[in-house]
This record gives structure tokens, C-alpha cells and sequence, in this order.
């Protein structure tokens, strides 16, 4: 148990629980984007391809349809920084924690992908879930993967809820620290087993015009900013990861 932050939380409780549930009534409620969830930047057989797997951002909430959310994005970077062909394919559910992304990945047929990228956090931040927990459901989740998806997974980490101006304070703050707790295990993770786990930083958007009009998610030019700024990133692992063969 954090006691410092279950202390600060059951202090302000009153004040968290009504503006949390304010920001709930207020709060447009945006849908997933829409078309097909997967694809391909260039002609023939990709060279590359990565799967987006989590929540509300894998589902491209705040695009229209899913060639303007973050797979697509970053395929399309990769494919302007290297000439390859590279495919791209999402599976994201808005709302979702992290054991029911678990659970619903069992029943899905996944593609073949290079990198998967796990985008997640932000609903289990909310929902208040154990640190314990939420560290055993990412070692499940590398267990359910890792026949198939030998290399790291990318832990893209948990969005930096204290900046999110459509909370009202303190609930972004106490949010914030709730998702930086979340996020240290991310970190702690690719530390102790950097042949299982990568992480990257979720990149910061303090630019409105690049969010979403609910003020929560990125929105088209958001999706596009944060590819641009993990595409680097994502490319030298892909180097790292490909056999002496290639």
C-alpha cells in the first residue's frame, strides 16, 4: 500500500468523488474510430508490422476512423524514415482495464506483428487498481503474448493525467499521482526484464489544438504529434530486436 497517497485521497474524498463524477456528466463521451483496423503504408510484403493493443487511444478515440489514429500514424512514419513498406494493425477498446484487454486478447486472432506496442493505464488509473495487481495482470499479459510475440513488449507509459485540463483540480492531481504510481511499475518492469519489457515515454501535449473535442484524447493532429515523437524510438528497437539474419 502507497500510504501517502491513500492518505491524500481519503482526505479530499468528498471533493474527488463530486468532481468526479461532474467530469463524467460533463464530459463528451466520444466513440471509437471507425473503418478498418489495420493496414499498410507502401506496396508489396511489409517489411515491418506493428500491433497497437490497449485502450481508448489503440481504439482511436478522438479520430474519425482508424487510419488517422496512432498505429496508422506510426506506421506512416516509419515508412517515411526507412522506404520500407510497413504494415500496421489496432485493437483497443475504450474504457477497458487491463485484465479485460487480458481476457478478450484470449479470444482474439491476432496478426503477425515485429513490435507491439501497449498503450494502457489511463481506466486503471480511475478504477483504482492494486499496484500488485496491475503488475501481475502485465506479467500475464507477456505470458499470453509471448509465443508469438518474442520481442519486447512496448509499454507506452501511462499518459501524464496530471496535465489534463479537462480535470478540475486536485482530482488531476490526485489522478496524476495515481497514474505515475502505475507507470513506476512499467518502468521497474523493463528494468528487471528488458528482454520482456520495453518502455517509452508518452510524449506530452500541452497544445490544445492537437486534443480531441472532449479535451481528454488526441485528437488527428495529437495521434500524428506523439507517432512523430515515438517513431525514433520505435525504429531502434526494431533494429535491435531483427535477427543477425536480416
Amino acid at each position: 500500500m502507497h500510504l501517502p497517497f491513500w492518505l491524500t485521497t481519503a482526505v479530499l474524498f468528498p471533493v474527488l468523488l463530486y468532481q468526479g463524477m461532474r467530469t463524467r456528466q460533463t464530459t463528451p463521451r466520444l466513440p471509437e474510430a471507425s473503418g478498418s483496423p489495420f493496414g499498410q503504408y507502401g506496396e508489396g510484403e511489409p517489411a515491418r508490422c506493428i500491433l497497437v493493443i490497449g485502450e481508448s487511444t489503440a481504439a482511436g478515440v478522438g479520430a474519425q476512423t482508424h487510419d488517422q489514429g496512432l498505429a496508422s500514424q506510426l506506421a506512416r512514419e516509419l515508412h517515411k524514415g526507412t522506404g520500407q513498406t510497413i504494415a500496421w494493425h489496432t485493437f483497443g477498446v475504450n474504457g477497458i482495464r487491463l485484465n479485460a484487454l487480458n481476457r478478450a486478447l484470449e479470444q482474439t486472432d491476432l496478426p503477425e506483428a515485429d513490435v507491439v506496442i501497449l498503450s494502457m493505464g489511463v481506466n486503471d488509473t480511475t478504477g483504482f487498481t492494486p499496484r500488485k495487481r496491475f503488475r501481475q495482470q502485465l506479467l500475464d499479459l507477456r505470458e499470453l503474448l509471448q509465443a508469438r510475440y518474442p520481442a519486447p513488449l512496448m509499454l507506452l507509459s501511462v499518459p501524464p493525467m496530471h496535465l489534463f485540463t479537462a480535470l478540475p483540480a486536485p482530482l488531476r492531481y490526485v489522478m496524476g499521482w495515481r497514474a505515475r504510481l502505475l507507470d513506476n511499475i512499467y518502468r521497474q518492469l523493463a528494468s528487471e526484464m528488458p528482454q520482456n519489457f520495453r518502455y517509452t515515454r508518452y510524449p506530452v501535449i500541452d497544445d490544445t489544438g492537437l486534443l480531441a473535442s472532449d479535451g481528454y484524447h488526441p485528437g488527428i493532429k495529437g495521434y500524428r504529434y506523439i507517432a512523430e515523437a515515438l517513431a525514433p524510438e520505435l525504429s531502434r528497437g526494431l533494429r535491435a530486436d531483427a535477427s543477425p539474419e536480416e
